[in-house]
């Protein structure tokens, strides 16, 4: 081998691939097998799973650094898909898009104005947790415009720097709701959220709309009702792990 080829290979072994490893681009979409881990400490993966004794796919995101997949997120939990064909693109209108073929099961749903030639919209996997789509002029990689981003969007577990309530800015509410079992995402029966309607703001947990527990309010009250129901174990140990 000589030095040039030598060289050539270390160098394709240093930079294995000319493209982004945690970021999904109008010309590098998210395929079924693909997987994106966040730079840095490489915390959190993105990519498409199916649930134990489940052979429905779904896009989501998990710890990449822990042997039994935990996913935190799941993006389309309430339409799985019935094949390996899946795709995870970006649009000509900036949306976050999830189809098997011609039609999406699941969208960013945001409105804006058709991408330009001067303007890229991207999404990427933060090692928070959090996969953001941006948009962007490529004569100013620096000027992002957040578009959506999965932490407005939070499933059946709180991550760190996620923000949980009414935000009166965005009209955003932000709250938790479990899956329907351990081998089925889709939106369960309970939920955890903030109830602002009290003289005090509270976080409630409510099985089938029925107030099970009354989380700490500012007052630092705290009451509590019977535990036995799946989903809120499931709830529960998401939470807590």
């Amino acid at each position: 081998m000589t030095q040039t080829s030598l060289f050539l290979l270390l160098l394709l072994l240093y930079f294995p691939c000319c493209n982004s490893l945690d970021t999904i681009t109008p010309n590098q979409p998210l395929k079924d097998g693909d997987v994106l881990v966040s730079q840095g400490r490489g915390t959190f993966a993105l990519g498409f799973f199916s649930p134990t004794n489940s052979k429905s796919r779904y896009v989501g995101i998990w710890f990449n650094n822990i042997s039994q997949q935990t996913v935190v997120w799941v993006a389309n939990r309430d339409n799985p898909l019935n094949t390996t064909s899946g795709l995870l693109s970006v649009n000509n209108h900036g949306n976050l898009v999830l189809q098997p073929f011609l039609n999406p099961v699941w969208s960013s749903n945001i409105s804006v104005s058709p991408i330009s030639i001067n303007t890229s919209a991207s999404a990427k996997i933060f090692d928070t947790g959090n996969l953001v789509l941006t948009s962007g002029t490529s004569s100013n990689n620096n000027s992002h415009t957040i578009l959506w981003q999965s932490f407005d969007y939070p499933v059946n577990a709180y991550l760190p720097y996620m923000k949980s309530g009414f935000d009166r800015k965005t009209g955003f509410n932000r709250f938790l709701s479990s899956w329907k079992s351990l081998n089925d995402p889709g939106t369960g029966n309970a939920t955890y959220m903030m109830d602002r309607t009290g003289f005090l703001p509270q976080l409630f947990l409510y099985i089938n709309n029925a107030t099970l527990i009354a989380g700490r309010g500012m007052d630092g009250c705290k009451t509590k009702r019977g535990i036995g129901d799946e989903s809120w174990l499931h709830l529960q140990l998401l939470l807590h792990r």
